[in-house]
């Protein structure tokens, strides 16, 4: 049998989806068990083990499928992009109620009652998702009891019309290696946040994007328009001028805009390489 993408397909020896059988060799094949993320960024590892380095993190609200849990980790498949991974099984719940509106933000705090003065005792990053119970004035509480701004959260089928101006909401933020929040970022995550919340359907990592996401154009062409997403070996930005790139970058440790010329002038220099996809939306 071929090899499938051990990220977006969960099988091991032992064990697998059960919507795999026939194309991988397991000893066992579930069909697992829905769950959703209550912690407000879960790091996602590629084995059980808390120093390996995270792959990705899924927000709070993010519904996932756990196959396996043993020794305090859940072998899990995120239902939003097909990631698959290691959480820690204390950071997931199975009667958590669906979400109802997703955080619009790029971070709000959560306050034990509808008063700005109390003492924020935790806060969400922009894409994660609530189910609201109550509201009060400008105020929503959602499940858990806790409550936030109201004007900081979105339905969920809500779409922004526009990926750049979503990008350039996380200018600054810092880069973080398989980050997913405004704590931490990166390259392609910033591309996912902006392209999901336009509708737009994203997969996480910058391969997968550039195989999936839009269509290709010429780079010889020199029609580079606003919006378009620039690759080269293992990263990805997106252009918000036709002379001008914003990509979260292990090089600045931040997400900044570069113009075309520099960009290229450093991934000659410091990567011996050049400018290899351009894909539109």
């Amino acid at each position: 049998m071929s090899a499938l993408d051990r990220r977006l397909n969960a099988y091991r020896p032992d064990l697998a989806a059960r919507s795999l059988e026939g194309r991988v060799d397991a000893a066992r094949f579930v069909d697992g068990e829905p769950a959703h993320v209550v912690a407000p960024v879960l790091p996602v590892r590629p084995a059980p083990e808390a120093d390996r380095p995270r792959d990705t993190e899924f927000l709070f609200g993010e519904a996932v499928t756990v196959y396996d849990t043993a020794d305090g980790w859940s072998w899990v498949q995120s239902d939003r992009d097909g990631y698959v991974g290691y959480v820690d099984a204390a950071a997931l719940s199975y009667s958590q109620p669906a979400p109802t509106h997703k955080i619009s933000a790029i971070r709000t705090h959560l306050y034990p009652a509808p008063e700005l003065k109390r003492f924020a005792v935790s806060a969400l990053p922009h894409g994660a998702s609530v189910h609201v119970v109550d509201t009060n004035g400008r105020w929503s509480q959602i499940a858990d009891g806790q409550w936030l701004y109201s004007a900081h959260l979105a339905p969920l089928d809500h779409r922004e019309s526009d990926p750049v101006n979503v990008a350039e909401r996380f200018l600054e933020t810092p880069y973080l290696w398989g980050g997913r929040s405004s704590e931490g970022m990166d390259c392609s995550a910033l591309i996912q946040f902006a392209l999901t919340a336009c509708g737009i359907p994203c997969p996480r990592d910058s391969d997968m994007q550039e195989k999936q996401v839009g269509h290709p154009v010429d780079l010889d062409s020199g029609d580079f328009r606003r919006g378009d997403l620039a690759f080269w070996p293992g990263h990805v930005g997106i252009l918000c001028e036709p002379d001008r790139i914003l990509h979260c970058n292990a090089t600045d440790m931040s997400t900044r805009v570069w113009t075309l010329t520099d960009l290229r002038a450093h991934i000659r220099r410091v990567e011996g390489t050049e400018l290899r996809t351009l894909r539109r939306l």
